[in-house]
């Protein structure tokens, strides 16, 4: 099944072997008696680069969520062959360097947003302080610094989608698989979902995009194939797939009635009459730039949001940036306990602590915590004598019949 070592670091294998590597890959559903019930991908073939952001399209129900299973090992292929990293991608080591956005985000929903992404570092073993700089560098990238301490149960869906790219991420991984990122994402999460993806792969990541959201993947991929039917249609780089060949566009300044006229007859006479100016229109503001620039102003407004923000930079990690502390900053990370630590130490001792035997206050204080001793059922309450000298318990009361006392605690004891 491998096809070959990889080193480590960048996303890429050694020699410029391919990240994702898929020869006549096939995936049949059988029902209970082992007949066809559904062929989701048939004969694929294709290979993702190192440092590519590679495109996979098609219509729902097309094979690429399928596709992307094999690759990660959750599903079996029929027949064909894959690898990624140039081992099987059932190999645990290779999830290591794997971070996956699944289509749909299954969180646990009491968790609130750093709950969510602790859980996750230490799946991957990540240390107390590696974890806790990465879960602020994320929240903060995502826009969910304000609302990181609600419980995702109260998320909306796009928030929900922006902390499942942040789990996605938290282990810094080689090759990145983003099932349908931008699904429930107002405009500013998407473009900004699109930034990273471009800017991830400016870094040297490899990355697997998997839309039907066409002007998403547009804007970010190098390359890409279109799947339907589970076949493969078509593949290729943007420009070789859709640049037309039989139109050209001009752009300038504003011209007047005139100018285009006398352009329009330069070109009837040089072409012999065959080609002309087809249309002329100003060019108009996509929608989408609009839309942010309206935000744009009110973020600038201070106008408060109870939702999600536009988010932070990318983190400094994902970036590649050196993350060593240097100098006194070091020394004073070294020193300090971890949060966990500090907990344990305080805690510990407080609760397993004797009680204070010495002291003005330790009469009272045993008095307080110590359990008063049943007394028998039988035993009759009598009055506490006062003491012989001294003391600080006052004498009895005065003008308290005795025999009267006396007389009661008699009768009680009599059976009835």
């Amino acid at each position: 099944m491998a096809i070959g070592q990889t080193t480590g670091g960048g996303g890429g294998g050694a020699g410029g072997q391919p990240v994702v590597f898929c020869q006549n890959l096939t995936k049949v559903f059988k029902d209970f008696w082992l007949r066809s019930r559904a062929r989701a991908v048939e004969n694929l073939s294709f290979e993702i680069q190192p440092r590519e952001v590679f495109g996979l399209l098609g219509p729902n129900g097309s094979g690429k969520s399928t596709t992307i299973k094999l690759l990660l090992g959750l599903l079996k292929p029929t027949s064909g062959r894959m690898a990624v990293f140039g081992k099987s991608p059932f190999d645990v080591a290779v999830k290591r360097r794997i971070g996956y956005l699944p289509e749909e985000s299954y969180l646990y929903q009491f968790l609130n947003a750093r709950e969510t992404l602790e859980y996750y570092a230490k799946l991957f073993e990540l240390d107390y302080r590696t974890r806790q700089r990465r879960i602020d560098e994320l929240i903060d990238m995502v826009g969910l610094t304000g609302a990181q301490f609600r419980p995702v149960r109260d998320y909306s869906k796009g928030m929900q989608r922006r902390i499942g790219i942040a789990q996605a991420l938290i282990n810094d991984p080689d090759f990145l698989i983003l099932d349908e990122p931008t699904t429930g994402l107002d405009p500013v999460g998407t473009r900004q979902v699109k930034d990273l993806i471009i800017e991830l792969g400016r870094r040297g990541k490899t990355i697997l995009l998997s839309s039907h959201l066409l002007a998403d993947v547009e804007d970010c991929v190098h390359r890409m194939i279109v799947l339907y039917g589970g076949q493969k249609r078509e593949e290729g780089t943007c420009d070789s797939l859709l640049e037309s060949q039989d139109r050209t566009t001009i752009e300038s300044d504003a011209l007047d009635e005139e100018t285009i006229s006398e352009i329009d007859a330069v070109i009837r006479r040089r072409s012999g009459g065959s080609k002309s100016i087809y249309k002329v229109a100003r060019p108009r503001q996509k929608l989408e730039e609009f839309f942010l620039d309206i935000v744009e102003r009110a973020r600038q407004q201070q106008a408060a949001t109870s939702g999600a923000t536009a988010g932070g930079p990318t983190a400094s990690f994902l970036l590649g940036e050196n993350s060593e502390l240097q100098g006194s900053e070091l020394i004073e990370n070294l020193t300090k306990a971890p949060a966990e630590t500090v907990v344990s130490k305080v805690v510990a001792p407080v609760v397993d602590a004797p009680a204070a035997t010495s002291g003005p206050d330790s009469d009272l204080i045993g008095s307080l915590t110590k359990a008063e001793a049943p007394r028998p059922a039988s035993a009759p309450v009598r009055p506490a004598t006062p003491p012989s000298s001294g003391g600080n318990v006052p004498p009895p009361a005065q003008n308290v019949d005795q025999d009267v006392i006396s007389r009661l605690m008699g009768d009680s004891e009599k059976p009835r």
